[in-house]
């Protein structure tokens, strides 16, 4: 059973989560104004993780006997290049990093184990976000203005695909 206190702070991440969500499809819309249509094609895949990640809460939260409640998020949406936009995507990761670690932080402290098994998950997934995006920042940084650097990790990016989570719940 979760305390009130801890649904109250899973549920302000499940918003977290769906704030993230709304970025990333900000950021695919950026990407594809530019012309960078790969990088348009990898937003909208972390635009789905990110919602993966919102169903998780939202399924937790309710199988936890938890109302879930939402807020209204402003979306920024004012980019100027790539390499922007994802330095700005590993800075919002690192915050989440924070968070879901505080989450689990909680956890311990209130004994609650089934959370702690359900952020498990999220704390492994950090790990790879974090990385992913350090890649191809450093790529970026690499290739600089190169017009066909650039067109080919454009390329490179829009080869990724969504693939769910084992589980939504």
């Amino acid at each position: 059973m979760l305390s009130d206190s801890m649904a109250r702070s899973l549920n302000s991440h499940l918003n977290t989560e769906h704030f993230s969500a709304q970025l990333y499809l900000s950021m695919s819309s950026a990407a594809g104004v530019m012309g960078f249509k790969g990088a348009a094609t990898w937003f909208m895949v972390q635009y789905q993780e990110e919602m993966a990640h919102f169903m998780k809460f939202y399924g937790y939260l309710n199988s936890q006997g938890v109302l879930v409640r939402f807020v209204a998020a402003d979306i920024p949406n004012d980019y100027h290049s790539l390499l922007e936009m994802f330095e700005k995507t590993l800075t919002h990761e690192q915050h989440i990093t924070k968070a879901i670690n505080h989450l689990m932080d909680q956890a311990v402290q209130e004994s609650d184990h089934a959370s702690q098994i359900f952020l498990q998950w999220f704390i492994t997934e950090q790990i790879e976000e974090e990385e992913n995006d350090r890649d191809i920042i450093g790529k970026l940084k690499l290739i600089g203005d190169n017009g066909y650097g650039l067109l080919m990790l454009d390329t490179e990016l829009g080869t990724r695909v969504f693939v769910p989570p084992a589980t939504t719940a």
